[in-house]
């Protein structure tokens, strides 16, 4: 990667690297997610420190061939999102997603476009506004899952390709997709929901669908490894 290339990015997570670096997870519009070192950084006051927090704005510049870069310049290119609370929470989760999901130096500039959009409606929404932040979340994962090449169409059914009725009852698996509820299922999804959830007509009970459809499908690409984030909605 050039050093004189320009990367416009966010932190996504860092940590202690040796006695006086960082560890910095990047998320970037051109190139993805990527890995650097910001080498004698930890012990300083200095504005690069500073600027090296999640949601901050950022242009960057990496050096090196190999998977973990080298960080040689760095600027924040506008003010840090502000978000506090539950938000905050929220965007932590849609770090930890993009962290623990996506390839390194793999470009997804749509995606990098949804997580922008993601962050300022969140930081835009009040403190009592839960359900406004479910809605950036679920439609978040809805293009994660779009982007990684599994978002599964659930207006029709996976097995017969049916479309789906509003009076019916349906299952969801990560394997098997969309397909009609056996009589004995105990998680039947209303098919009048399931449509809400194509039609981004979010009721309380869309939601609740989107989020456990979601689970299910994020679940492969994450691994039994607990979100660290997901402990935070437990706690507030």
């Amino acid at each position: 990667m050039p050093v004189s290339e320009w990367l416009n990015a966010c932190v996504l997570h860092r940590r202690p690297y040796r006695e006086t670096s960082y560890l910095v997870d990047f998320f970037t519009l051109e190139s993805g997610k990527v890995s650097a070192v910001a080498k004698g950084v930890r012990n300083s006051r200095s504005e690069r420190k500073s600027l090296l927090q999640p949601f901050q704005p950022l242009r960057i510049q990496l050096s090196g061939k190999g998977e973990l870069k080298n960080l040689t310049l760095m600027e924040g290119t506008s003010n840090a999102y502000p978000l506090t609370g539950f938000n905050l929470f929220c965007a932590m989760y849609l770090n930890e997603l993009i962290n623990r999901i996506l390839q390194p130096d793999l470009p997804v500039s749509d995606l990098f476009a949804v997580y922008q959009r993601s962050l300022i409606a969140l930081a835009n929404l009040s403190h009592g506004g839960t359900q406004d932040a479910q809605i950036v979340l679920r439609e978040f994962e809805f293009a994660l899952l779009a982007e990684m090449g599994v978002l599964v169409d659930l207006s029709v059914t996976t097995d017969l390709g049916c479309k789906v009725d509003p009076s019916e009852y349906y299952m969801f698996d990560a394997e098997q997709g969309l397909t009609l509820a056996s009589p004995n299922y105990p998680q039947k999804l209303p098919g009048s929901h399931i449509l809400a959830v194509v039609h981004k007509n979010w009721s309380i009970e869309a939601l609740r669908i989107a989020k456990f459809v979601n689970r299910l499908a994020l679940r492969p690409l994450l691994g039994d490894k607990p979100l660290k984030s997901r402990e935070l909605f437990t706690l507030s």
